[in-house]
């Protein structure tokens, strides 16, 4: 089993647990409801995806 060969101190280790962070999705509008919804998912509000009904809502 590998072993590190030194310890990591506690500097580095919180540095790098300083650049987790969460990311805001981004939204883009309905092109039928104009409600905002995730890119390339089908619309949660009217069931649409490019244009064509995808979703029974």
């Amino acid at each position: 089993m590998a072993v590190p060969k030194r310890k990591m101190s506690r500097s580095n280790t919180r540095h790098r647990r300083s650049q987790w962070k969460a990311v805001a999705p981004s939204l883009v509008r309905c092109e039928r409801c104009q409600e905002p919804r995730l890119q390339h998912t089908a619309c949660g509000n009217c069931g649409t995806y490019n244009r064509r009904q995808v979703l029974e809502v």
